[in-house]
């Protein structure tokens, strides 16, 4: 028979403090040596041949053995102790109280044997572990946004690192090491979260991304100068990750020319007006500036004030008529005779006239109205074929007494607008003579045929002073 050599069983003890190992405890059952008698086939230790041999973890020296990785451990076998077998004594009456005695030792030993293998195998493979624990663990410190903490960490490199604390990256976040990158023990981590800013600097809207996380920084971070500068906001108010709206007026150099004089403002002024105002120059009425009053002051940029004087001027000119000529039938041929006189209309326009720093400029038309329409002028134009003559004065010398009544002319009227034509009728003979209009409007023709149309019926009485030509 063999077994296996073990070492006192206290060299165990010193692994008590793993408080995870009390589990082995449970093997409790084989301290009580007495119950195994009741199996007689302890008696007889042939039958357990598998006790013979064990091969199992070194559980000397713990510290000293050499670690493989997780769950490997060196298993030493040492070789089985033989004992000297003890020849078998006749049967007596005190043989079978010794066999029971010695099926009791082998019992214990067996007991003792089952207690220890379990220990020794946790014991060694913790140990084993424990090793492969410690390599693996690291410790690193993670700064989120200026807040740093202290981890430790099984991940192999940063993007595990971030994933495994839950931090969200974006595309405008600052990482670093870089995503990807290794992790060893005691390093540091740095992630800076990007924050939109809606930026309007100088009067250019845009949106930018900064990772600061104060008014003050993102400025600084963005190259923007503050020196003078207008801030919508404090320079210390923090931007949350939903980012934050912000005006910059940076300082800037304009130079205002009014009345004569140059004036040079430091200026983060919104608008053109406000530097004229900084500069102690008041625009009054029509006043205005060479640049729109509303517009954004650049650096560098020279304004003019425009001292503006306005009157107005208003001009009345006139409307042409028309005229308008219709076919009369009651008319000899030749015969005009102007129904309607014509009338000009009239049309008024409104100037406004500037003086521009006491220089006159040109006049601008601010309004024109029609005062009065154009009425239009109508004559009447016979169509009647004329007689050659009237019979029993055709051969009277009718221009001696044209001559004489009027010096030969046919439009002629004397001062007081009474008389009119080559013979001077009035308005009453003539139209009872059938003619239309006024005699002086009518045709030499048509005259001279009234005329003689008056003779037959009056002589030459009708005309007491130049009458006596007509025999001539």
């Amino acid at each position: 028979m063999s077994r296996t050599q073990f070492e006192p069983a206290e060299a165990y003890e010193t692994y008590e403090t793993y408080g995870a190992y009390g589990i082995c405890e449970t093997y409790g059952a084989y301290d009580t040596h007495e119950a195994y008698e009741a199996y007689g086939a302890y008696g007889t230790r042939e039958t357990y041949g598998a006790y013979e041999t064990y091969e199992y973890p070194a559980p000397y020296d713990l510290h000293s053995a050499p670690t493989l990785p997780y769950g490997d451990t060196y298993r030493p076998v040492h070789e089985p102790v033989h004992e000297p077998t003890v020849p078998a004594l006749p049967r007596q009456g005190d043989g079978r109280a010794e066999r029971r005695r010695r099926a009791r030792g082998a019992g214990r030993a067996d007991a003792s044997l089952r207690r220890l293998l379990p220990r020794a195998l946790v014991v060694a493979f913790l140990a084993g572990g424990t090793t492969a624990f410690v390599a693996k663990d690291k410790a690193v410190e993670l700064t989120v946004d200026g807040t740093p903490r202290t981890l430790h960490t099984f991940a192999d490199d940063v993007t595990e690192l971030l994933a495994e604390e839950g931090v969200q990256v974006g595309a405008h976040d600052v990482i670093e090491p870089a995503p990807g990158a290794p992790l060893t023990s005691g390093e540091d981590i740095t992630v800076r979260h990007g924050r939109p800013v809606l930026l309007t600097l100088d009067g250019h809207r845009r949106q930018v991304w900064t990772t600061a996380r104060t008014v003050q920084g993102a400025l600084r971070q963005l190259g923007v100068r503050t020196q003078g500068a207008h801030l919508s906001t404090e320079p210390s108010r923090r931007i949350g990750r939903e980012g934050l709206a912000l005006v910059v007026r940076t300082e800037r150099v304009v130079t205002v020319l009014a009345d004569g004089r140059t004036r040079t403002v430091r200026t983060n002024a919104a608008t053109v007006r406000e530097v004229v105002e900084q500069a102690g120059i008041t625009l009054r009425g029509e006043d205005t500036t060479s640049v729109p009053a509303t517009g954004f002051p650049r650096d560098g940029q020279t304004v003019t004030v425009l001292r503006i004087t306005g009157s107005q001027e208003v001009r009345e000119d006139p409307i042409p008529f028309d005229e308008r000529r219709a076919e009369d039938a009651s008319l000899f041929r030749g015969t005009e005779v102007v129904q309607q006189a014509g009338r000009p209309g009239l049309r008024r326009t409104t100037y406004a006239l500037r003086t521009v720093n006491g220089v006159r400029q040109k006049p601008r038309r601010l309004r024109t109205e029609v005062v009065r329409e154009p009425s239009p002028r109508i004559v009447r134009v016979g169509t009647r074929p004329r007689p050659v003559s009237v019979h029993g004065a055709d051969h009277l010398n009718w221009q001696g007494l044209a001559a004489c009544e009027s010096g030969g002319r046919a439009d002629a009227v004397d001062p007081s607008g009474t008389y009119g034509g080559l013979y001077q009728f009035d308005s009453a003979t003539w139209h009872d003579l059938g003619g239309e209009g006024r005699p002086e409007d009518a045709s030499a023709a048509e005259q001279t045929y009234r005329a003689q149309k008056l003779y037959v019926r009056s002589g030459s009485s009708a005309w007491p002073h130049c009458g006596a030509r007509l025999r001539d």
